[in-house]
C-alpha cells in the first residue's frame, strides 16, 4: 500500500539494480532448521544498494513482511513503472540514506520471489516441494541471511531495519547473532504473536486449503488454489488497514450504481477494493508460501524460544541499541505490545527509545514512509553510527 507516483530517478532514487542470488547449503551439507529437519540447496534472492565502505561497517539491512521480496529500491529497468516497495525510504537523502549506508535485503526463505520455498525444485524429484518443503521458523530465515552476510564478508551490521515479520527478524537477529548487531529498528512488530493475530492467520490458511483447486499443496502442474489464496489476501489485507482509514477512504459509498443491486456481488466500494487486492495478488504470490510464512510468523516467541520462557532473559543476549516504532491505529501489533517489548528491554539493561507515532493508515503505515518515520529511522542510525565511531 506504499504512496508513490511516477518514476524519480534524478538522485532521489538507487535507480538500476539487479536481483542477485546466493546458494550455500548443498548436500551432504544441508541446513538443519528448527524443527529437525534439513534444507538444502538453499538459495537467496537479494539486492543491495549503495557502496560498502573499506572497513564494511556501514551495512544496515532491511528486512521485508509476508509477501514482500528483495526488491526494497530502485527499479529493475527504464520500463519500470513501480520501484521497490521500500522506495520512498531507501535511497539518496532518504530516510536510510544509500550515499552514507549500504543497504541489503534479502528475499526470506519459503517465499517465492526467488529464495527457495515450496515452489522451488524438490532436488529429489525435480518437482516442487509443495508440503514436502519443511516447516520454517524466524529463527530459520535469520539463520540462511546469517550465511549470505557472512558469504559477503560483513562482520558487524549497523542497524537492523523492519515492519511486522520484517521487525521480528531484526530482534532475532540481535539475540541470536549479538556479537554482530549494533542497533535494530523493528516496527509495528511484537516479541510473540497474540491468540488474535494467530486466529486471523489460521483464518488465512483454511480459506487457501479450503479451495478444491489447493489439492493438498500439490497443484503447481493445474490450476492453482485462486479463490482460496485471494479470499486470505482479503483478510489479511482488512488486518492491514484501520477502521478511521476504511471509513474516510470508502464510508457506505456504493459501487459503480447508486442503489442495491439486491444480489451478491459487490454493493459496496469497500467490497469492491478488497476483491481487487485479492484478484491482483494471486498474479503475483504463491499460496504455499503464504502457509508457510504465517505459520513461521505464528510460531515466534523469542522469549519462550531464546529465554526459556523469559523475554527478559532473551534480550539480555544482546547489547544492541533499539529504536521501537509503533502506530497508534495497528490493531494487529498494537503500541501495548511494542511497549511490552520496550519494558523487557529496559528491564535487560538495554539501550532503547520508543515512538508511537500518531497515524490512521493502520498495521501498513511503515510502508507509507512519512517524514515522522524517516526523521526517525535517519536520525537514530545515524547516531549510532557517529556512537561507533567515536568508539573506534
Amino acid at each position: 500500500m506504499s504512496e508513490y507516483s511516477g518514476h524519480d530517478k534524478n538522485g532521489a532514487s538507487v535507480g538500476i539494480v539487479k536481483r542477485q542470488y546466493f546458494t550455500f547449503a548443498e548436500p551432504p551439507n544441508k541446513m538443519a532448521l528448527e524443527s529437525g529437519a534439513k534444507l538444502g540447496p538453499i538459495t537467496l534472492a537479494y539486492e543491495t544498494y549503495g557502496r560498502l565502505n573499506e572497513t564494511k561497517s556501514n551495512v544496515v539491512m532491511v528486512f521485508h513482511a509476508l509477501s514482500g521480496n528483495s526488491h526494497a529500491a530502485g527499479y529493475y529497468s527504464e520500463k519500470d513503472d513501480k520501484p521497490g516497495w521500500w522506495d520512498n525510504m531507501v535511497g539518496p537523502g532518504k530516510g536510510i540514506d544509500t550515499d552514507k549506508y549500504c543497504v541489503i535485503c534479502s528475499n526470506i526463505i519459503g517465499s517465492c520471489y526467488g529464495s527457495t520455498g515450496p515452489s522451488s525444485p524438490d532436488p529429489r524429484t525435480g518437482k516442487p516441494y509443495g508440503l514436502n518443503f519443511p516447516l520454517l521458523t524466524v529463527a530459520d530465515m535469520v539463520k540462511a541471511q546469517k550465511r549470505l552476510i557472512d558469504h559477503l564478508g560483513i562482520k558487524k551490521l549497523l542497524c537492523l531495519v523492519g515492519g511486522s515479520i520484517g521487525g521480528m527478524q531484526a530482534i532475532e537477529w540481535a539475540v541470536s547473532y549479538p556479537e554482530m548487531v549494533q542497533s535494530v529498528i523493528p516496527i509495528a512488530s511484537t516479541c510473540k504473536r497474540s491468540a488474535l493475530s494467530i486466529g486471523l492467520s489460521e483464518a488465512q490458511r483454511q480459506a487457501i486449503m479450503a479451495d478444491p483447486n489447493w489439492n493438498n499443496g500439490d497443484y503447481y502442474s493445474q490450476e492453482p488454489p485462486n479463490k482460496g489464496l485471494a479470499l486470505a489476501r482479503i483478510i489479511g489485507h482488512i488486518t492491514y488497514l484501520s477502521e478511521d482509514s476504511m471509513q474516510r477512504k470508502f464510508g457506505r459509498r456504493l459501487h459503480e450504481n447508486s442503489a442495491f443491486k439486491f444480489d451478491f456481488s459487490p454493493d459496496f466500494e469497500v467490497e469492491s477494493y478488497l476483491h481487487y487486492q485479492g484478484k491482483k495478488f494471486v498474479e503475483r504470490f504463491d499460496a504455499n508460501s503464504y502457509l508457510y510464512i504465517t505459520k513461521a510468523s505464528d510460531y515466534f516467541d523469542l522469549g519462550e524460544q531464546k529465554g526459556g520462557g523469559s523475554l527478559v532473559k532473551a534480550l539480555s543476549r544482546t547489547s544492541a541499541k533499539f529504536l521501537v516504532i509503533s502506530f497508534s491505529s495497528d490493531w494487529l501489533y498494537p503500541t501495548s505490545q511494542s511497549k511490552e517489548m520496550v519494558k523487557a528491554m529496559k528491564k535487560a539493561g538495554l539501550d532503547v527509545s520508543f515512538c508511537e507515532i500518531e497515524v490512521d493508515f493502520g498495521h501498513d503505515s511503515f510502508l507509507l514512509a512519512h517524514d515522522q518515520l524517516k526523521r526517525l529511522i535517519s536520525g537514530f542510525i545515524n547516531r549510532v553510527k557517529n556512537e561507533v565511531n567515536k568508539a573506534s
